[in-house]
Protein backbone atom coordinates (compact mmCIF):
# COMPACT_ATOMS: atom_id res chain seq x y z
CA UNK A 1 0.00 0.00 0.00
CA UNK A 2 0.61 3.46 -1.03
CA UNK A 3 -0.60 6.57 0.42
CA UNK A 4 -0.25 9.99 -1.48
CA UNK A 5 -1.28 13.38 -0.31
CA UNK A 6 -0.65 15.97 -2.82
CA UNK A 7 -0.52 19.62 -2.77
CA UNK A 8 0.54 22.86 -4.28
CA UNK A 9 -1.95 23.69 -6.94
CA UNK A 10 -3.68 27.50 -6.76
CA UNK A 11 -4.17 30.20 -9.64
CA UNK A 12 -1.66 31.06 -12.13
CA UNK A 13 -1.56 33.69 -14.73
CA UNK A 14 -1.01 32.24 -18.41
CA UNK A 15 3.26 32.08 -18.67
CA UNK A 16 3.61 31.89 -15.11
CA UNK A 17 4.76 28.55 -13.02
CA UNK A 18 3.69 26.68 -10.36
CA UNK A 19 4.95 23.60 -8.61
CA UNK A 20 3.28 20.67 -7.04
CA UNK A 21 4.66 18.49 -4.53
CA UNK A 22 3.29 14.90 -3.44
CA UNK A 23 4.10 13.02 0.32
CA UNK A 24 4.67 9.68 -0.54
CA UNK A 25 4.44 6.88 2.76
CA UNK A 26 3.97 2.99 2.75
CA UNK A 27 6.45 1.32 1.00
CA UNK A 28 10.11 1.63 -0.02
CA UNK A 29 9.98 4.74 -2.61
CA UNK A 30 12.38 3.28 -5.14
CA UNK A 31 10.16 -0.14 -5.36
CA UNK A 32 7.50 2.33 -7.38
CA UNK A 33 7.19 4.29 -10.03
CA UNK A 34 5.14 7.73 -9.95
CA UNK A 35 3.09 10.23 -12.40
CA UNK A 36 1.37 13.26 -12.16
CA UNK A 37 -2.18 12.71 -14.05
CA UNK A 38 -4.57 15.76 -14.69
CA UNK A 39 -8.28 16.10 -15.32
CA UNK A 40 -9.81 19.10 -17.24
CA UNK A 41 -13.71 19.06 -16.87
CA UNK A 42 -15.05 16.62 -20.00
CA UNK A 43 -11.64 15.61 -20.58
CA UNK A 44 -9.71 11.77 -19.88
CA UNK A 45 -7.36 11.82 -17.53
CA UNK A 46 -4.14 12.29 -18.83
CA UNK A 47 -0.17 11.17 -17.26
CA UNK A 48 1.57 14.28 -17.88
CA UNK A 49 4.66 12.78 -16.81
CA UNK A 50 6.09 10.34 -15.39
CA UNK A 51 9.51 8.68 -13.40
CA UNK A 52 11.05 5.54 -12.23
CA UNK A 53 11.32 3.96 -8.82
CA UNK A 54 14.60 5.47 -8.78
CA UNK A 55 14.25 9.10 -10.11
CA UNK A 56 17.34 8.83 -12.96
CA UNK A 57 17.20 11.59 -15.66
CA UNK A 58 16.91 9.05 -18.13
CA UNK A 59 14.09 7.29 -16.57
CA UNK A 60 10.96 10.09 -16.89
CA UNK A 61 8.83 10.44 -19.92
CA UNK A 62 6.41 13.15 -20.80
CA UNK A 63 3.24 14.07 -22.51
CA UNK A 64 3.81 16.19 -25.98
CA UNK A 65 1.57 18.83 -24.36
CA UNK A 66 3.50 19.41 -21.53
CA UNK A 67 7.38 18.50 -23.00
CA UNK A 68 10.06 20.94 -22.35
CA UNK A 69 7.54 22.82 -19.82
CA UNK A 70 7.32 20.61 -16.98
CA UNK A 71 10.07 18.39 -15.14
CA UNK A 72 9.45 15.95 -12.98
CA UNK A 73 11.46 15.00 -10.24
CA UNK A 74 11.44 12.61 -7.08
CA UNK A 75 13.67 12.52 -3.43
CA UNK A 76 13.75 9.24 -2.52
CA UNK A 77 15.18 9.94 0.87
CA UNK A 78 12.06 12.48 1.48
CA UNK A 79 9.56 10.26 0.24
CA UNK A 80 8.45 12.96 -2.14
CA UNK A 81 7.43 13.51 -5.65
CA UNK A 82 7.14 17.35 -7.46
CA UNK A 83 6.34 18.62 -10.31
CA UNK A 84 7.52 21.99 -11.82
CA UNK A 85 5.38 23.53 -14.45
CA UNK A 86 6.35 26.26 -16.20
CA UNK A 87 5.34 28.26 -19.15
CA UNK A 88 1.84 27.87 -18.00
CA UNK A 89 -1.01 27.72 -20.88
CA UNK A 90 -4.92 28.13 -19.85
CA UNK A 91 -5.43 24.19 -21.33
CA UNK A 92 -3.37 23.27 -18.48
CA UNK A 93 -6.71 24.29 -16.17
CA UNK A 94 -6.95 20.93 -14.45
CA UNK A 95 -7.07 18.68 -11.43
CA UNK A 96 -3.63 16.99 -10.77
CA UNK A 97 -3.25 14.00 -9.22
CA UNK A 98 0.23 12.27 -8.27
CA UNK A 99 0.05 9.07 -8.57
CA UNK A 100 2.07 5.44 -7.74
CA UNK A 101 2.32 1.85 -9.54
CA UNK A 102 3.17 -1.41 -8.24
CA UNK A 103 5.99 -1.54 -10.98
CA UNK A 104 9.50 0.64 -11.00
CA UNK A 105 8.93 1.41 -14.84
CA UNK A 106 7.78 4.41 -15.66
CA UNK A 107 4.41 4.89 -17.50
CA UNK A 108 2.43 7.09 -19.60
CA UNK A 109 -1.15 4.77 -18.83
CA UNK A 110 -3.59 6.34 -16.42
CA UNK A 111 -4.82 3.18 -16.48
CA UNK A 112 -1.09 1.30 -15.03
CA UNK A 113 -1.81 2.92 -11.59
CA UNK A 114 -2.49 2.07 -8.35
CA UNK A 115 -2.22 4.51 -6.28
CA UNK A 116 -3.50 8.17 -6.07
CA UNK A 117 -3.20 11.23 -4.10
CA UNK A 118 -6.31 13.58 -3.57
CA UNK A 119 -6.15 15.72 -6.38
CA UNK A 120 -4.95 19.67 -6.19
CA UNK A 121 -6.20 22.48 -8.61
CA UNK A 122 -4.12 24.28 -11.04
CA UNK A 123 -6.18 27.11 -13.30
CA UNK A 124 -4.08 29.00 -15.51
CA UNK A 125 -5.74 32.48 -16.24
CA UNK A 126 -5.68 34.13 -19.86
Amino acid sequence: QVQLVDSGGGLVQAGGSLGLSCAASGRTASSYAMGWVRQAPGKEREVVAAISGSGRTTSRAYADSVNSRFTISRDNAKNTLYLQMNSLKPEDTAVYYCAARGSSSYSLLPSSYTYWGQGTQVTVSS
